[in-house]
């Protein structure tokens, strides 16, 4: 089994459609079996902006993370299937024991 684990911004689209829709809507067709979507309190990449939305006045982008678990091969070919349509983000993935 692997699992794997897609970083983005809760507002990002593809297209016109919400971005996090988009991914749920792929991860379906490609017969993922199972997902969960998670907003974030406060988060912050690579730039080490810490971003808090929520806050009184902020304009600060929700952090959003995607996670999903399968066999190696159907989750590598949801992968590969999103890079094609979207490269940004930031994706990890690990091998774990189903109980």
């Amino acid at each position: 089994m692997l699992q794997a684990q897609i970083y983005i911004d809760k507002d990002d689209l593809q297209g016109v459609k919400p971005l996090h829709k988009f991914i749920m809507q792929l991860l379906m067709e490609n017969g993922i079996m199972g997902a969960t979507s998670f907003v974030g309190f406060s988060g912050y990449g690579r730039h080490q902006i810490l971003k808090q939305p929520g806050l009184q006045f902020s304009f600060d982008e929700t952090p959003l993370l995607i996670t999903f678990i399968d066999e190696q091969t159907k989750v590598k070919n949801a992968l590969t299937e999103l890079r094609k349509v979207y490269r940004g983000g930031l994706i990890i993935t690990h091998a774990v024991e189903e109980w």
